[in-house]
């Protein structure tokens, strides 16, 4: 691991050279609360839509596999009808699915202005999340220029519904859902101590929590992630903290366990002072709020230096499986142990899009280098299979995307485009559908039951977003 201790470095081209701020402390609370939602939502409201580009439909003879092996609950996608040029999905919204890919976007109004997109760097506050509800509606995170992290409700519309509840926290990194609440992964303000550090500058020492609140947005438990503690400060050996660069995170859940995957800094003697090296961090936490001591698919730093970590959890082989960028042999790679996953170069470029379920067994890795995307299928180490779907981009994103398929999408000028992909095969399923929303590179797009996939993007001011959703396919 490389010193930061003894100065500032760039990882792989990746960290910017940003202070967050300076040191204190700030205790946890969460107030309002966000009201039941009772209304029978439109699934279909008037918003504006981008189409499938001409031949966008499906490839003939594509099947589906199983729902749970592509990331959605069993029996929850769509049914493949030959034939049918739309088919409406079961379930509480019912989005109507069509033969190809087909966008809508929703603007929605909020209480609390978001803070701005900037210049999307891997140090740069995250401005939302979405979560995916068992009910096909979800939950919206946003970092608030408010000084807080502030949590809504949106119905099959994608309009909020009920007043939204806020957290203390500096910082998003994202929110997940069951059927009884979520789960929101965030920084909070941390202390860093004297030290002394053996060079460079000082820098927040802030802390990763979970925070775990009910169906109405009323705080359940939170639960730290990081290491500090009133006896260990950031500047003390051992620490492990969030400091100024890449800190992003990512969370899953297997329905009882919630795991959050980040970046971390790291504090390591050396002498009379201390030297700040950065990894990543992955650490399960059990219903009741409490750390999973031992768990096997845990770990205090798995790829160092490490930016863009992302977790999916596996039914099939009933473990957490990540994958970082990691400027160790610059590379994309599951970490502890290392395996790589797909060979890159440190030249700035390298970027770790996102990891989904393959079809039967395995997982899919979307990456770029040099601005070309790529499409890795791996099970433990090595990729078996390369798609270059031929897509020039420099952030790619992938989800689940229904049965036996997956998703990529991908900045294309001032909009977002989207391309359908078999799961199992890794076939183009269709042409690509430019969606008029603007991409973030550090945002997730968010898989439904449904079959349909959402993201969270800018709106026309500070006080509103848009929702780009993607219904789903038969």
């Amino acid at each position: 691991m490389r010193t930061y201790g003894r100065g500032r470095r760039l990882i792989a081209g990746a960290i910017a050279l940003l202070a967050l701020g300076a040191c204190s402390t700030s205790g946890p609370q969460a107030s309002g609360a966000v009201s039941p939602d009772t209304s029978a939502d439109p699934a279909t409201a008037a918003v504006s839509s981008a189409n499938a580009s001409p031949g966008g439909s499906v490839a003939p003879g594509a099947s589906a596999a199983a729902s749970a092996a592509a990331g959605a609950p069993a029996g929850t996608g769509p049914s493949a009808r030959p034939g049918a040029s739309a088919a409406a999905t079961s379930g509480k919204c019912a989005r109507p699915a069509g033969r190809a890919p087909k966008a809508k976007v929703t603007e929605v109004k909020l209480p609390k202005a978001v803070v701005g997109y900037g210049a999307e760097g891997d140090t740069d506050k995250l401005p939302m999340a979405l979560a995916a509800r068992p009910d096909g509606t979800s939950w919206i995170a946003w970092t608030g220029t408010n000084g807080k992290v502030n949590l809504g409700r949106l119905g099959c519309d994608d309009k909020l519904t009920g007043t939204p509840t806020s957290f203390t926290g500096i910082d998003l990194q994202d929110v997940a859902a069951d059927a009884t609440g979520g789960v929101l992964l965030l920084t909070r303000k941390g202390a860093c101590g004297d030290g002394p550090l053996c060079g460079g500058e000082s820098s927040p020492c802030n802390t990763m929590h979970m925070v775990r609140f009910d169906n109405s947005g009323k705080l359940v438990w939170e639960r730290q992630v990081t290491n500090l503690t009133g006896g260990r400060q950031g500047y003390d050996d051992g620490a492990r903290f969030i400091w100024w660069y890449q800190h992003h995170g990512r969370l899953a859940t297997d329905g009882k366990n919630w795991a959050a995957y980040f970046g971390v800094a790291i504090t390591v003697r050396n002498g009379d002072c201390v030297d700040v090296h950065q990894g990543d961090r992955m650490q399960v936490v059990n219903a009741n709020g409490k750390l999973v001591s031992g768990h096997t698919d845990a770990f205090e730093v798995g790829c160092s230096h490490a930016w863009t970590s992302r977790i999916v959890w596996d039914p099939r082989a009933k473990k957490f499986v990540t994958v970082c960028a990691t400027d160790n042999e610059c590379r994309i790679a599951q970490p502890d142990p290392y395996r790589t996953v797909a060979a890159g170069t440190c030249d700035g470029s390298l970027f770790n899009g996102d990891v989904v379920l393959a079809a039967t067994k395995g997982y899919w890795a979307a990456w770029s280098q040099g601005g070309s995307v790529r499409l890795e299928k791996f099970t433990t180490g090595t990729s078996t299979s390369t798609i270059r779907p031929g897509v020039s981009a420099a952030h790619p994103h992938l989800v689940a995307y229904g049965s036996g398929r997956m998703l990529l999408a991908w900045q294309s000028g001032s909009s977002t485009a989207v391309r359908a992909f078999d799961s199992g095969s890794g076939k183009a399923l269709g042409g690509t559908v430019r969606v008029a929303v603007k991409d973030h590179a550090y945002q997730a797009f968010k898989g439904y039951a449904d079959g349909s996939v959402a993201y969270p993007a800018a709106g026309s001011s500070s006080t509103t977003v848009k929702i780009a959703r993607i219904l789903p396919m038969t």
